[in-house]
């Protein structure tokens, strides 16, 4: 969501200050225009005026001084003239000893300087035809104070621009992170499904999330629902199983096949088979519960009832324990981590004299599983084999030899390594590292 924030800060900002400023610009040169547009009138007045105040006298055409402006008499007023003839000029004596140069075209120009204080003139010459004469007047004034009048405006202008921004992303910021809050909440429910914190999303949502939500929370709930029929499924068959293998484990053990001993005892050691796995599905099915999908697997609140289940099933001779930082949570699924765990203690247990321990150690890598017993072990030659799906070193040992096979699937799915070593009390270690999510 902070990058989504991000994205449209930054594309707001890109796009207000592009736009700003072409506007501003604009604005500031339609302004200078409809200025000196304005400038410009009045300076054509001022030559009306000088046209007017050409006369004929005694020797041709003279000015009548009593018709100009006071500003044309006073040194550097910031208001001139220049009067062009075909022979000769006249100029104001505002001029005093400056030169305002003849303009090569009529009309209106800016860029010229005046005096030693650099006035910016603001230049318009006009040409006439007067008493038979063709007579050339430019008019000027100093535009110096509307410049620096203008630039003021400019200065205020960027401040209150940027001022004006600020406050734009400012709530820009604050509607965005409104808009976006149940983006956020979703995202949250999401992370606490994960977890298995909780089953569904909340359906209070804006009309644009409806429909996505709604899809959500119909395959949560399909998928929940498939499971709790997997496990009734699974726990129905266990049971409708029990009584048939009860009968027949009964009539293995029956006079009537006396005279087949060996009949039964091959019926009757793979009856019992049968039924410890069958035994040992329904322990699982009833300690996995009725747990979220997607809930992690929680170390203090897993494993004691996971051992309890053990040492029923394998009896209380077994000392059975574990050691785990305190709220260590795997980031796995939690039935996932229960078929993991299951099978390496079940083979610990079948093979185990007295001692069975597991250890759960957080490393730099990840995680590291280790599931120690007491019992024979297995020589390194054969480490090898024992991993490969339904091998199994004795046959006289309950099982079908699946369970480290399964472990071996599971480990290879997230990306770990399953190794085979040596315990401190001489018996199996096996050793699974498991890289973090």
């Amino acid at each position: 969501m902070r990058s989504i924030q991000r994205r449209l800060s930054l594309g707001l900002i890109s796009v207000m200050v592009i736009v700003g400023l072409v506007l501003a610009q604009t604005s500031l040169w339609l302004f200078e225009i409809g200025l000196q547009r304005y400038l410009e009138a009045g300076l054509r007045n001022d030559s009306e005026n000088l046209l007017v105040a050409l006369v004929r006298g005694p020797q041709g055409l003279q000015l009548d001084e009593r018709r100009l402006s006071p500003a044309y008499q006073r040194p550097f007023s910031g208001h001139y003239f220049r009067i062009d003839f075909a022979d000769s000029h006249w100029r104001s004596r505002s001029l005093w000893d400056q030169e305002l140069p003849r303009l090569d075209h009529p009309g209106l120009h800016s860029n010229l300087q005046l005096g030693p204080e650099g006035q910016q003139l603001l230049v318009l010459r006009s040409d006439y035809r007067r008493l038979g004469q063709s007579i050339s007047i430019s008019v000027a004034q100093d535009y110096t104070p509307v410049r620096d009048s203008f630039k003021r405006v400019q200065q205020v202008g960027l401040a209150l621009g940027v001022f004006g921004l600020l406050v734009i992303l400012l709530m820009q910021r604050v509607t965005v992170r409104r808009a976006l809050r149940p983006l956020e909440r979703a995202r949250e429910q999401i992370a606490q499904l994960q977890q298995g914190q909780r089953s569904q999303l909340d359906d209070q949502v804006p009309v644009e999330l409806e429909p996505l939500v709604a899809q959500i929370n119909h395959l949560l709930a399909h998928t929940e629902d498939s499971l709790k029929r997997s496990r009734n499924a699974l726990g129905n068959l266990g049971h409708a199983l029990k009584t048939p293998l009860a009968v027949l484990l009964s009539v293995a053990s029956s006079e009537k096949l006396d005279a087949h001993p060996e009949l039964r005892k091959l019926l009757t050691a793979q009856l019992e088979q049968v039924q410890q796995r069958l035994g040992r599905e329904l322990n699982r099915a009833r300690l996995s519960g009725d747990a979220l999908p997607g809930a992690l697997f929680d170390c203090d609140g897993e494993l004691p009832g996971l051992l309890a289940t053990l040492n029923m099933i394998h009896g209380e001779h077994l000392e059975l324990s574990y050691r785990a930082p305190a709220g260590l949570q795997l980031p796995w699924d939690r039935e996932d981590v229960l078929e993991l765990l299951g099978n390496l203690l079940d083979n610990a247990c079948k093979w185990a004299d007295a001692e069975v321990r597991l250890s759960v150690v957080e490393t730099a890598a990840g995680f590291a599983l280790n599931v120690e017993d007491d019992g024979p072990g297995i020589p390194q030659d054969r480490r090898d084999q024992v991993l490969n799906r339904g091998t199994r070193l004795d046959e006289q040992t309950d099982g079908h030899g699946l369970g480290l096979g399964i472990v071996r699937d599971i480990v290879d799915t997230w990306g770990g390594v399953l190794r085979l070593e040596e315990s401190e009390w001489g018996g199996l270690k096996v050793v699974v590292e498991l890289p973090e999510r």
